[in-house]
């Protein structure tokens, strides 16, 4: 199948002089770790890695969104080869074209579980970027019948309330982002799980999961620390870790600023408090044999990360697709098992589980204003608003389950005078 590889990119410049050409280095920076994609055969996708390094030199974008969209496309790519399906094939027939074929495929698979609803919209609408810069470029046909463009409106509330609509161009081939329907939307639109439902989790990930997925899992839970801050984790990173002082929690450096630094969202920086037992937990990995084979097989710039994959190769590279995969195994394997709350589970709900459950815990030990500000610290949140989702969650909840006994307590009272009036 088509693989994801990254090339340490360094630009020249083509000079002509006395009917020879002479390559010369240009002024422009090198970029370490371009992603490019390679086919089955061996052979490049010309296309798809020009549009990698146009990304990734026009400054728009950072060499991590380069590396996220190209392991979109690589998704792509692999289902192409598995269909035997050419990129370019888009015959009249709209039900045989390849773009549609793959937005069926999507939503088949965000259906049954194996993709979250917000990959299948991300990667359909990262496929769709592709084929219009490569449109406007030129490098396929503009007369070839590859989607419907339409405009939706999205209405927007400023800060004083008054609402607008944006009108945002889309195509017929996009898909809607399905998300949860609950209470009150937390990052991503996902719900955590109960404490209870989370040790269902971990027992059945310490059993039938790799090493690496059940750490990553634990740092999830009990750090709230996303999948990408997650494989980019240093052994450095735990050995630098501080107490502090008067409390007793250690914590644990991330972001650009971190030495050594750790990729976050938004290239946030800040402190990430974490349980001392799973601080020992990451310690005793880092220094076994298993993690020191994988260290003895990666490059020099990945010896210090703390999980690599069996053929020393970093997780991050292929923006954590290794982990999808065996992430929707165990989810397969747990429903067979009988393992009800690994349906719907994505390794994002470890987050807004940890968020959740602390907020609860700061609510109960501190004013209101502080809690929030505690958590937001804790979660490297970007923006209150998105603490303030978790405390109206924790309290709609509430209100939901006292409405719910009441209810309960109403109905089985009309239940048990009808039974003895019958």
């Amino acid at each position: 199948m088509a693989t994801l590889r990254q090339i340490n990119y360094h630009p020249f410049r083509v000079n002509i002089q006395n009917d020879q050409v002479h390559w010369t280095k240009s002024n422009h920076q090198n970029i370490e770790g371009l992603p490019q994609i390679i086919w089955q055969d061996n052979t490049t996708w010309s296309e798809a890695n020009l549009w990698a390094l146009e990304q990734a030199t026009s400054f728009r974008s950072s060499i991590k969104t380069v590396r996220s969209n190209m392991s979109h496309l690589l998704a792509y790519a692999k289902w192409l080869e598995s269909e035997s399906i050419d990129w370019w094939q888009f015959p009249d027939r709209e039900s045989e074209r390849c773009l549609n074929r793959f937005r069926g495929a999507l939503i088949q698979a965000r259906n049954s579980g194996e993709l979250a609803p917000s990959t299948a919209s991300q990667r359909m609408a990262a496929v769709i970027r592709f084929y219009k810069w490569a449109r406007d470029l030129g490098l396929i046909s503009t007369e070839w019948p590859m989607w419907k463009d339409k405009f939706v409106g999205i209405k927007l509330t400023n800060q004083f309330g008054l609402e607008h609509t944006l009108k945002v161009a889309s195509t017929n081939l996009a898909i809607p982002n399905r998300t949860v329907a609950g209470p009150v939307q937390l990052e991503d639109g996902l719900l955590p799980l109960s404490v209870k439902a989370m040790k269902e989790v971990l027992n059945f990930a310490d059993e039938n999961a790799s090493k690496e997925l059940a750490l990553m899992l634990r740092i999830g839970f009990f750090t709230g620390l996303r999948i990408g801050s997650i494989t980019d984790l240093k052994v450095s990173t735990l050995q630098n870790a501080i107490t502090v002082p008067e409390v007793g929690i250690k914590t644990i450096s991330v972001g650009p600023s971190a030495y050594p630094p750790v990729d976050t969202k938004f290239d946030v920086s800040g402190s990430v408090p974490i349980p001392n037992e799973l601080l020992e937990m990451l310690l005793d990995y880092a220094s076994s044999i298993r993690r020191l084979k994988r260290q003895s097989l990666s490059s020099e710039n990945d010896q210090d990360l703390l999980f690599l994959s069996r053929f020393g190769n970093n997780y991050k590279a292929d923006s954590s697709s290794a982990i999808n995969v065996e992430m929707s195994r165990l989810r397969k394997l747990g429903l067979k098992s009988g393992v009800t709350v690994l349906r719907g589970f994505y390794f994002h709900r470890t987050r807004a589980t940890y968020a959740t459950e602390l907020m609860k815990v700061a609510l109960n030990a501190m004013p209101v204003a502080d809690a929030v500000e505690f958590v937001k610290e804790a979660c490297l949140h970007k923006d209150i608003s998105t603490t303030m989702k978790y405390v109206k969650f924790i309290e709609t909840s509430k209100l939901m389950k006292e409405a719910s006994d009441a209810f309960t307590e109403a109905f089985m009272g009309l239940s048990r005078s009808k039974a003895v009036n019958e």
